[in-house]
């Protein structure tokens, strides 16, 4: 199931590379959104509004992880395209044991640290015994969260993105199961939504690990792979921690727009929880159509073709653009109906304020789209710093225009929502301007 993306129709490769990881992140987001609405609809809106905030800060230590692999999968990208398998292979032995070395310590502070981050967070006195009982259980899955971004980033690294979307589908689809048993049928509670994220993170992660020791063997190391190699960790570091700075950066500013938020009352806090997950379900495709461009992209680079990699981003901007637009649309039009989703009718209250969000976000989706393109064309060229700063332009502006505006009398929550898109396109520019001014040629640098 590999697929060489250095040759053929490039408008045709990166949809086709691309659908299996918008359908399988879709497919998860379709469980956070179930999850959200059985914890909204059968326990409360104190449970949802608990649910949001701990979902909030679990995307922050994943992305942790997330970005360590991401990073990691750029490199082995590069090896593929370079043919130099030996070295992918080394390579990801020596990936393997640096990230779960990290994982772990992520585990253990969290656990450690978890009254002073829910003290942190501004969680409404009605719904922090629901967001410690809900944090406590779902830590213990971090673990396994990376083992499954880890096989799959080395699965994706050389075109294989149908089988991660498969054992992703079937976590997805076990969660929801599993939730409705545990919380209906158990009256479990939070704690059942917790337990059934975990047991099928643990699931995902078994399945994928096994299919690619069993069915992947020329991927799979060899005794003489299984050695330290400083020059191959340095291409992985270099890759995977500044991606993963990225990554962390981007969802700290939103952990810490969670915390003004909730600092509104409970029933701001409730439809932010909801109009995350909308959020996430809308753009998610345009963000994942850039991860899979980076793929492209270090595949190209690896390959020493650059001529493909400019081209690239040209189609891959007309594509992603069109895309956004016409789901900017669908949110604008239909804002009321889909927070009706999460939320009981006679929560008027949570239900408007969430639709004035998505109207006033939702219509520009466009913009991160063309960010999520810009991460991914930086960090296939081995430039994740470049990333980094337009995390920072972005994040940076958000977060200080969401508490200097909502501090405005005539602004309130408005001035959260307007900080969003600002902030998108004040990174757009930026980013298009360096693209423009160096281009790819002179982008690149030589692969380790």
């Amino acid at each position: 199931m590999q697929q060489d993306l250095t040759a053929g129709r490039i408008g045709r490769s990166l949809i086709f590379f691309s659908l299996p990881m918008m359908f399988g992140d879709l497919l998860q987001q379709f469980y956070n959104i179930a999850d959200t609405l059985i914890v909204g609809r059968t326990i409360g809106a104190e449970a949802l509004a608990a649910v949001g905030t701990v979902y909030t800060l679990m995307v922050l230590l994943t992305s942790l992880i997330l970005g360590l692999c991401m990073g990691a999968g750029v490199t082995f990208a590069h090896l593929y395209g370079a043919k130099r398998l030996d070295a992918l292979k080394t390579s990801v032995f020596n990936a393997f044991w640096f990230i779960f070395a990290v994982s772990i310590l992520i585990l253990i502070s969290a656990l450690m640290l978890i009254e002073p981050i829910l003290n942190w967070l501004n969680i409404p006195d009605v719904s922090i015994d629901y967001a410690r009982e809900y944090l406590q259980i779902v830590l213990w899955g971090l673990p396994f969260i990376f083992l499954y971004h880890f096989f799959a980033s080395v699965l994706r690294s050389v075109g294989n993105t149908v089988v991660p979307l498969l054992f992703l589908g079937i976590s997805a689809l076990g969660n929801i199961v599993l939730d409705l048993v545990f919380i209906l049928n158990f009256k479990m509670g939070v704690a059942g939504a917790a337990w059934a994220t975990v047991l099928c993170q643990i699931l995902v992660a078994i399945c994928i690990a096994a299919y690619y020791f069993v069915r992947e063997k020329d991927l799979r190391p060899q005794q003489r792979h299984m050695h330290y190699n400083k020059s191959l960790l340095r291409d992985v570091l270099s890759n995977s921690v500044l991606t993963a700075v990225q990554q962390s950066v981007m969802n700290f500013g939103i952990l810490l727009v969670q915390g003004l938020v909730n600092s509104f009352g409970f029933a701001v806090s409730a439809a932010f929880a909801a109009v995350v997950k909308i959020d996430a379900f809308a753009y998610l495709p345009a963000q994942d159509f850039g991860n899979a461009f980076s793929t492209y992209v270090a595949q190209n680079h690896g390959a020493g073709k650059t001529d493909r990699i400019g081209k690239g981003f040209r189609t891959a901007l007309r594509i992603s653009v069109l895309f956004c637009l016409c789901i900017s649309a669908l949110v604008f039009c239909l804002a009321e109906p889909l927070m009706g989703l999460f939320v009981k009718s006679e929560e008027v209250d949570v239900i408007r304020i969430g639709a004035q969000y998505l109207r006033i976000e939702g219509a520009c989706y466009a913009d991160i789209g063309i960010l999520s393109l810009l991460y991914g064309i930086y960090r296939g060229l081995s430039r994740p710093g470049m990333s980094i700063v337009l995390t920072v332009i972005s994040l940076g502006s958000r977060v200080a225009l969401a508490y200097l505006l909502s501090g405005l009398p005539m602004l309130g929550t408005l001035g959260i929502w307007m900080s969003v898109p600002i902030g998108w396109a004040l990174a757009d520019l930026i980013g298009l301007w360096h693209y423009c001014k160096t281009k790819p040629a002179r982008l690149i640098k030589p692969v380790g």
